[in-house]
């Protein structure tokens, strides 16, 4: 069964995600701002952005992967978000 998107471009999430170090396995945090949900169905990805000492870091996770333990919604942007996909936040620096 598919899971529904509860999320939309410019929530502020926390993504839970399992990575493997030899035979230990830990939780990873990331959290950033949702820029944007592509795909349909199965394929659905979206992108979450976070800024760490000046420099952004994006990463796309896919919606149904076995890697992602949960995804936590933190809160909203302040300002209302008109657009699908939030590529001008790449060009500011906040």
């Amino acid at each position: 069964m598919l899971q529904s998107v509860t999320f939309n471009p410019g929530d502020i999430v926390q993504v839970y995600q399992k990575i493997s170090e030899g035979e230990k396995t830990r939780i990873q945090i990331f959290e950033g701002t949702v820029l944007g949900i592509r795909g349909r169905g199965e394929n659905k990805m979206y992108t979450v952005r976070k800024v760490v000492d000046g420099i952004a870091v994006e990463k796309i996770f896919p919606l149904l992967s076995p890697s992602i333990e949960k995804v936590v919604i933190k809160g909203h942007q302040k300002r209302r978000v008109r657009r699908a996909k939030l590529t001008f936040m790449r060009s500011s620096i906040k």
